[in-house]
């Protein structure tokens, strides 16, 4: 083959005659390529299969879980802990203890990490497993994988087409390509056509894509590209080229670990250099005791399961309310989006063709109802006079013709009824919901007469078909001729023909109007033409109808001849039309600081007719183009990304663009869409969100969260739960981190207080860190959420973990925290080594342990509002958070007064005045918070 390799890839082959495409191809129509040539060019091209690049492995993925910076201090801490205890020849239960805190943490980053990306699988089974093509000049029936460029293939109604190619011929072929473009209507496609090189992908219709789906008609290709050189290939391309990003929560805790290892080490650091000064060498290897203590203390070892189970418990809340979460942290991040990049058709849309309105020449019909649902009203301004009430069907089975023509509406009822009978469309009603079988738009015109009464079934039984003369792309029209037997119409004939609205009109000579007709004047031709052009200026897809009495039945070849002098009977204006929630879901995303973005593949004033419907933009703004696109550099994309709220026309490769022009300017972006098309731009959002029942497995496999509901609306609720979800998340890690710093300064004091010794071991701080703090962590996680939660505008993706207070919380409560329990260490010590006691000379230790225990009991209560006091709180609005408070302290006292659990714990007996004790000063954590409180509003309300 004398071109080179990547001819196929880089010709506009579009813009290309059959001949010379053929010519470059070297290839032949009628014979196709030989035998030989197909081994030579798989050679050259490769097997018609997409590629994949390597993905982690599970080993490289659970490895990574221990690069944690506070994992690796934890088991840095485990291996000289247990170095310590080896050497004094105890059993070294500390450090396996934090080990298996290590390895639990690991094990639950692993689950969350180790989802196989399916998305490109997903797109390798969207290719036919055989096709049929001309070889050697014979028809045979192959492989797709063997398909090369020059390959000739044959196309019928239901064939998936396996590769990219030129149209040869074809004849009243209409695919669908809603999953590459996002259009809804079938494409017509003409492969006579020589187009611009600049023609989007969606207005190539002398092309065939790998992937799509022949509707009806049939037709012959030359393949052009194959694999990985197609528009899917390239979609496989781009969503591999996409690499992951770390949620906002991922990095918050990410930065956490950092602050928390690194103030680990300054007091560890503060705690061996001032003990070493003030209590000598000797004391080192105390004093590194005292260390490996507060390194524990201050890893949140709970925190990871914590978060887990909050993530987890949330996504079960969100099925509840039809929303499937596929990847755990994008719960989160719901709550901090900004952005929604919606696709238009199957998300806002109904990806059902839906007649709006009805020109006839009197009156302009506005159409009601929602998808196929043959149920809705014909609204006119002003209304027209008498009685409006449909036929029904029944009515239709038992009158004659002649009555549903007296009709009020006779020129509504002759238009619905040339509708119906000029139609290969079946409405159908299974498993509780109606569809349509056939052509989309011809089947927004049987819905539209079965709105009024007028179906299909009785009509065509008064009138059978007996002849017609089928659409075709060069005609632009359809007509079907139906027998009357003369009994109820003028003559034993009639002629129904539907099509471009421009050429129906030209061969009309007269026009219905109430019962009888008119001569087609010059102004009444005009009156149609504008009415024609607003309707699709407004976005409506218009088809022209018309009908001719005839007297003897025409032959097949008489098609132009006979369809003159037609008598207009109107325009239908159809639409895929809004979902009926979506425009309340719209405004509550606005009212929740959120920002609606369109972007589709379809027309710009279809876009921009449903934009202005669901309140995203108004008419007359700004729309950009994929053509446009293609003109703009990166850099001036994101300029002007903020200011557009529209996109139309767009190609894949154009809304991964614009998901990364939104994200350098630095909006947290969630993208929805259902096609194939939107797969790379749903893995490059920071939220994919796929539609469950009309997405393609390509896009539920690239998404974060699929609507199970094909709802828009569900996103809102979505999102609420997200923003609770982080609420509740800053809400434990205050909890958490705000009794650990308390623990770690009693431990850094206990040796420059000389009291001899630490007053914590490693394994009961493990016990505080997952139990203590664990188990009311866990049921803060179920908060419920503040009332005013989705009237606030979202939080920035990038503020810090200790953001908005949270990080002077924590330190301020920390420092009384720890004043408390050193004054309660303090007594005790002294306590229990004044002359004359009685008891364990070490209960002072267990004091702290205990105190420090019930203080957080009490802190956790505390916690629940920043604004309100408890006792104004609802103590059942969270039971969760009692139960496990009681279940804590119960778990507490065991480790003090069982004897295998003191024993094994390191614990000693405490008396019950001693315990007394450790509850009073418990009590002034809880005490303290809420004066903080009753301080805090009364400092606000005196400002």
């Amino acid at each position: 083959m004398s071109s080179n390799s990547n001819t196929s890839s880089t010709t506009a082959w579009y813009s290309l005659d059959v001949e010379h495409t053929l010519l470059l191809l070297e290839s032949d129509a009628v014979d196709g390529l030989t035998s030989e040539e197909v081994e030579h060019r798989l050679e050259q091209y490769g097997t018609n299969e997409l590629e994949t690049t390597g993905d982690r492995s599970a080993w490289t993925i659970l490895l990574d879980q221990f690069t944690n910076i506070m994992l690796l201090m934890l088991i840095s801490v485990a291996v000289i802990s247990a170095i310590l205890d080896l050497r004094t020849n105890q059993f070294p239960k500390d450090a396996i203890a934090i080990f298996s805190i290590v390895i639990l943490n690991g094990v639950l980053g692993y689950l969350q990490e180790s989802r196989a990306e399916k998305a490109l699988a997903a797109l390798k089974r969207l290719a036919a497993p055989i096709v049929k093509v001309v070889r050697n000049g014979k028809l045979v029936e192959v492989p797709a994988s063997n398909l090369v460029p020059g390959d000739v293939m044959f196309l019928e109604a239901g064939v998936q087409i396996a590769a990219d190619g030129r149209l040869i011929e074809e004849s009243n072929l209409q695919i669908r390509e809603s999953t590459l473009t996002g259009e809804a209507a079938a494409v017509n496609k003409q492969a006579d056509l020589v187009l611009s090189s600049e023609t989007p992908l969606g207005d190539r219709q002398n092309m065939v894509f790998q992937g799509t789906e022949v509707l009806i008609g049939r037709g012959k290709f030359i393949v052009t590209s194959t694999g990985m050189q197609t528009e899917l290939g390239r979609i496989a391309a781009m969503l591999q080229s996409v690499e992951t990003e770390p949620t906002p929560l991922q990095k918050r805790l990410s930065q956490l670990g950092n602050v928390l290892v690194m103030g680990s080490l300054v007091l560890v650091a503060i705690v061996v250099i001032g003990g070493t000064f003030t209590l000598g060498l000797s004391q080192l290897e105390d004093l590194l005791e005292v260390s490996l203590s507060i390194a524990v203390a201050i890893v949140p070892e709970s925190l990871p399961a914590v978060i887990t189970f909050t993530l987890a418990l949330s996504t079960q809340r969100m099925v509840r309310r039809q929303a499937l979460i596929r990847k755990l942290p994008a719960v989160e991040t719901l709550g901090s989006i900004n952005t929604i990049c919606s696709d238009k058709t199957g998300t806002l849309t109904q990806n059902k063709m839906v007649v709006q309105e009805v020109d006839t020449p009197s009156y302009t019909f506005h159409v009601t109802g929602d998808g196929y649902v043959p149920i809705g009203e014909f609204l006119t301004e002003p209304k027209v006079s008498g009685s409006s009430d449909s036929i029904t069907s029944e009515t239709l089975k038992s009158a004659p013709i002649s009555a549903l023509l007296a009709d009020q509406e006779p020129e509504l009822v002759q238009l619905l009824i040339a509708c119906v009978l000029c139609n290969d469309s079946v409405l159908q009603y299974e498993n509780n919901e109606w569809s349509v079988l056939g052509d989309p738009t011809e089947g927004a015109l049987i819905v539209l007469g079965a709105k009024k009464g007028v179906d299909k079934d009785p009509l065509s039984r008064w009138l059978p078909r007996v002849a017609e003369f089928p659409f075709s792309s060069e005609r632009k029209r359809m007509s079907t001729i139906c027998e009357t037997e003369a009994r109820d119409w003028e003559s034993p004939y009639v002629m129904f023909t539907k099509g471009s609205a421009e050429i129906i009109l030209e061969r009309s000579t007269r026009y219905k109007l109430g019962h009888g007709t008119e001569p087609m004047t010059k102004e009444q031709r005009a009156s149609i033409l504008k009415q024609n052009n607003q309707m699709a200026a407004n976005g409506l897809r218009v088809l022209g109808v018309a009908c001719k009495p005839l007297e003897t039945l025409p032959l097949p070849e008489e098609d132009e001849a006979t369809e003159q002098n037609l008598v207009w009977l109107g325009l239908v204006g159809m639409l895929d039309a809004p979902r009926l929630e979506a425009k309340s879901a719209v405004s509550l995303c606005q009212q929740a600081g959120i920002r609606t973005v369109m972007i589709t593949g379809d027309h710009h004033l279809t876009a921009m007719a449903i934009a202005s419907q669901l309140g995203i933009a108004n008419l007359g703004d700004n729309v950009l183009t994929g053509q446009d696109l293609q003109q703009l550099s990166q850099r001036e994309l994101e300029q002007q990304v903020d200011q557009v709220t529209v996109f139309a026309r767009v190609a894949p490769e154009h809304k991964l663009r614009i998901v990364q022009a939104l994200q350098k300017r630095g909006k947290l972006v969630a993208m929805t869409g259902d096609g194939v098309n939107d797969a790379p731009a749903l893995k490059q959002a920071d939220i994919g969100i796929a539609m469950g029942i009309t997405g393609t497995d390509v896009s539920k496999e690239a998404s974060d969260m699929v609507l199970l509901n094909d709802n828009f609306a569900t996103i809102v609720a979505a999102v609420e739960e997200g923003r609770v979800v982080y609420a509740n998340i800053r809400r434990f890690i205050k909890y958490i981190l705000g009794s650990n710093v308390g623990e770690v300064l009693t431990i850094a004091a206990a040796p420059l207080m000389g009291l001899g010794g630490v007053p914590l071991a490693p394994l009961q701080i493990l016990w505080m860190n997952l139990v203590t703090d664990g188990l009311p962590a866990l049921a803060l996680a179920v908060e419920p959420a503040e009332p005013d939660v989705m009237r606030q505008p979202p939080f920035s993706p990038r503020e810090s973990i200790f953001s908005r207070g949270l990080g002077s919380y924590i330190f301020r409560t920390g420092v009384i925290f720890a004043i408390i329990t050193i004054a309660l260490m303090w007594w005790a010590y002294n306590h229990t080594h004044a002359a004359g006691y009685q008891g364990d000379k070490d209960a002072w230790k267990t004091m702290v342990f205990t105190s420090l225990c019930l203080a957080q009991m009490g802190h956790a209560l505390a916690v629940r509002s920043h604004r309100q006091l408890s006792l104004e709180l609802n103590p059942f609005s969270n039971p969760y958070l009692i139960a496990a408070v009681t279940l804590t302290i119960i778990l507490q006292l065991m480790l003090v007064y069982i004897e295998p659990m003191r024993n094994f714990f390191g614990t000693h007996w405490l008396s019950p005045v001693e315990l007394a004790i450790c509850v009073g000063f418990s009590a002034l954590m809880f005490v303290w918070i809420e004066c903080e409180k009753l301080f805090i509003r009364w400092y606000k309300n005196r400002g």
